[in-house]
């Protein structure tokens, strides 16, 4: 299993066109249903500050994300909107969880 966190912060004024794109790859992500991929954002209390995290149980459920043509618009209009705070990629090692992250079918 691979975890990425990613962390950035917009431009307060381009705070709400990146949740309108966040929300068309999770829209498009929950249509296809992938088993093996559990990806959510947050924002923080100043509006502008977000955290994604992505679950990837294989490299192909990875694949399917960075391929989805929403995904990539998300990714080049947020890099075109010059960032306060440019994204920053981490991958984790999961510890514990509390439940599981991928659902038995």
């Amino acid at each position: 299993m691979k975890i990425a966190k990613v962390t950035y912060t917009t431009q307060a004024e381009y705070a709400e066109q990146n949740k309108a794109n966040i929300q068309a790859v999770m829209n498009d992500l929950q249509q296809l249903n992938v088993s093996g991929l559990n990806y959510n954002a947050c924002v923080g209390p100043d509006g502008k500050s977000f955290i994604h995290m992505a679950y990837f149980e294989t490299d192909e459920a990875q694949k399917i994300l960075f391929d989805l043509p929403s995904f990539k618009s998300f990714q080049q209009q947020l890099m075109e909107s010059k960032p306060e705070t440019p994204p920053k990629p981490e991958m984790l090692t999961l510890v514990g969880t509390s439940c599981p992250i991928f659902p038995v079918h």
